[in-house]
């Protein structure tokens, strides 16, 4: 799959959202739902799981949960996922439940990620619904901003 014309802006308000996380004390990440033909938002998302002490608190179930809310319908087949980091298991699982017809990524989790990099969730043939991701949109930025975190958390007094 080739990056569509929205990809790129909506990959730039997910790392405005990252930003966001990030200055909450969240690890920086941001996720927006959007449609795929008309590039019209429908969700968007950001880490809270610090502070709402959720461990479900990641940014691509925030906005996969506000999109179906939006267009009443659990099915977002005809959406695109765009996030900043590549999605862990969760939400992968999440991915594939909501039917979503793109997936996009930033940077890869090379601890967590199971797109590509520990496993392939999306792809797996035996689930009834498959998305083909596509990765390094603005990936320089997405691992920059991770990498500024968790940086930044190291040299924290206490950390």
């Amino acid at each position: 799959m080739n990056p569509g014309p929205f990809d790129e802006p909506m990959m730039r308000r997910a790392l405005a959202l990252a930003a966001e996380a990030a200055a909450q004390g969240e690890v920086p990440v941001g996720a927006v739902v959007f449609e795929s033909v008309t590039g019209r938002v429908l969700g968007e998302g950001r880490n809270n799981r610090e502070r709402a002490n959720d461990p479900l608190g990641h940014a691509e179930l925030h906005a996969i949960r506000a999109a179906a809310i939006a267009i009443g319908d659990w099915r977002l087949n005809e959406c695109t996922l765009v996030v900043t980091l590549e999605p862990c298991a969760m939400c992968a699982g999440a991915i594939v439940n909501a039917r979503l017809g793109r997936l996009v990524y930033g940077t890869r989790d090379p601890k967590a990620g199971a797109v590509d990099s520990l496993m392939r969730l999306t792809l797996d043939e035996r689930l009834n619904h498959r998305v083909e991701p596509i990765s390094g949109v603005l990936e320089t930025e997405c691992a920059a901003i991770l990498r500024a975190f968790f940086r930044d958390l190291r040299v924290r007094p206490g950390a």
